[in-house]
């Protein structure tokens, strides 16, 4: 994430609301049954009284929206598959889930979880403020970024990740959660590659990143790696270390057009033709006779050839 990205993922949100927006889709709504569901839901959240909503309200429902329902193309697969595992999840489980589609939605989230990973694993502890000044390390001293991330962090308390201590500010981690659902973590690797640069990467590295911190996740074995034929998989260096990076899908070959739709291309080339012609004809005298001095001369019967600088 470098310093020309948005935050983007700006509110304090709750893991219920994460849970209703993906029940949502699983119950067949689509389009903008979607945003119009949350904001009834969520309108009393960010009620300001006499009937009013605060605009945080939409921005809300726009970062739900984006997590479960706006998912690019090339996403759709992984978030299908999330919605999936939903279904018979544990609470780990579904914690687990929505951590990736957020982090494959919004690479600030991603920032800001290995932001407070990092410190968590070596002292067991972080403030608030250490982890603002790594963001505005990487993305700039903009105020947006230290709002943004405080209630991120906020989120983190509210998800049961972290846990507020005595002093303002100051969070401590909770125990982590165990998964060892090999076919969880096989999708979570998917996830997190899709969320990355495109580099392969080892699968232990990944699972245990500071931005997973509030999990515990088994490796799964490389019989489930190659089960789902979604990994390149190479091994690296003298040790033959494991790294993956996600199954290009291929391009399908355009297909070869009816004849119907070839005569029509046809008779459009002719047509183009046909106005080019004309428009060579009413361009003016001087145009035309430029023309004829660039274009190259040709050879008719009966004339001979012009010879070279040397000929006779």
């Amino acid at each position: 994430m470098t310093g020309g990205a948005g935050v983007g993922f700006s509110q304090r949100i709750r893991l219920e609301w994460l849970d209703y927006t993906a029940n949502l889709l699983l119950a067949g709504n689509r389009g903008e049954a979607i945003p119009a569901a949350l904001r009834a839901r969520l309108a009393e959240r960010f009620s300001l009284g006499d009937g009013r909503v605060s605009g945080n309200c939409d921005k809300a429902v726009s970062i739900l929206f984006r997590v479960w329902a706006e998912v690019p193309e090339e996403r759709r697969a992984l978030r299908d598959e999330g919605l999936d595992r939903l279904r018979r999840a544990s609470a780990g489980e579904r914690l687990l889930v929505h951590w990736c589609m957020c982090m494959a939605a919004y690479p600030f989230f991603g920032a800001v979880a290995e932001a407070a990973g990092r410190p968590l694993r070596l002292q067991g502890s972080v403030a608030a403020a250490q982890a603002q000044r790594r963001l505005r390390a990487r993305l700039g001293e903009r105020e947006t970024v230290a709002r943004a991330a405080r209630r991120v962090l906020r989120s983190f308390v509210d998800w049961g990740a972290l846990v507020d201590t005595g002093e303002r500010g100051l969070y401590r981690g909770a125990p982590r959660r165990a998964v060892e659902n090999p076919a969880l973590a096989v999708w979570v690797l998917k996830a997190l590659l899709a969320a990355g640069d495109g580099a392969p990467r080892s699968p232990s590295r990944l699972l245990c990143a500071p931005r997973l911190f509030p999990f515990d996740i088994a490796p799964p074995a490389p019989a489930d790696l190659e089960a789902g034929q979604a990994f390149e998989i190479v091994h690296d260096g003298p040790d033959r270390k494991v790294l993956l990076s996600l199954r290009r899908r291929a391009v399908p070959v355009a297909d070869v057009p009816e004849p119907k739709q070839a005569s029509r291309v046809a008779e459009g080339l002719q047509r183009h033709n046909r106005n080019h012609c004309r428009s060579t004809e009413t361009r003016s005298p001087r145009f035309r006779a430029c023309e004829e001095i660039r274009r190259p001369s040709q050879v008719t019967a009966g004339t001979p050839k012009s010879r070279g600088r040397g000929g006779r």
